[in-house]
């Protein structure tokens, strides 16, 4: 794809094993398959909005969809950057970087979900790494926020090897019943205190003005 239009698709995020960007519609059509697969087992639920409850082709639809959304969607003042993670040249999953008014605030909020058959091999951790040295070193965020429920510890051991601190508590509701949510801070002195993956940003100079 030429990405004159709309030079966010000329973004590349790699690390060592990964390569992050913002997918066209054939690697939209594979990461959707990847979610169709699954992305955790049936007797969990660890997103608060459950678009995993439905059927392996709705759920395929429901992210084909929701990244087609966040590009009709953006603007320099709410944005929303969906990325298809790649290892070895196939989709495993998705990384989400986004914020609200990044000019003023400096905050960036992560969000991500990777491929039940890639689990366990750290490369949650590694893709979330290339969206802080996006956030920090590409946009030069103040800080990045999360959140997970506090019965997800994989999701909060990549936080805290990243170097996220606790940031208190929220409740949420989930299938109509509520769940606990610690919410996560990564300031930017951590941040760099912490980093250890190599990642290098190509194509970030021909879309910039578009973060704010």
């Amino acid at each position: 794809m030429t990405p004159h239009a709309w030079p966010l698709y000329g973004l590349r995020i790699r690390t060592p094993r990964l390569e992050l960007r913002l997918p066209g519609l054939e690697l939209l059509d594979e990461l959707a398959a990847v979610a169709a697969d699954g992305v955790h087992t049936p007797d969990a639920m660890p997103f608060t909005i459950p678009w995993t409850d439905g059927s392996p082709a709705e759920r395929g639809r429901a992210v084909f969809q929701h990244v087609l959304s966040t590009i009709a969607g953006w603007s320099a003042d709410h944005w929303h950057l969906s990325l298809a993670v790649l290892h070895e040249g196939r989709v495993v999953g998705r990384q989400d970087l986004m914020a609200e008014n990044f000019a003023v605030t400096g905050q960036v909020e992560t969000g991500s979900w990777l491929g039940l058959a890639h689990q366990g091999r750290g490369i949650g951790t590694e893709m979330r790494a290339a969206a802080l040295h996006l956030a920090f070193a590409g946009l030069g965020a103040a800080a990045a926020v999360s959140a997970a429920m506090t019965d997800n510890p994989r999701s909060l051991g990549v936080s805290r090897r990243l170097g996220y601190q606790p940031d208190g508590l929220s409740v949420a509701a989930l299938r109509g019943a509520p769940v606990t949510l610690q919410r996560l801070r990564l300031e930017r002195g951590l941040w760099e205190k912490h980093r250890t993956t190599e990642v290098r940003v190509e194509g970030l100079d021909d879309c910039r003005d578009m973060f704010g």
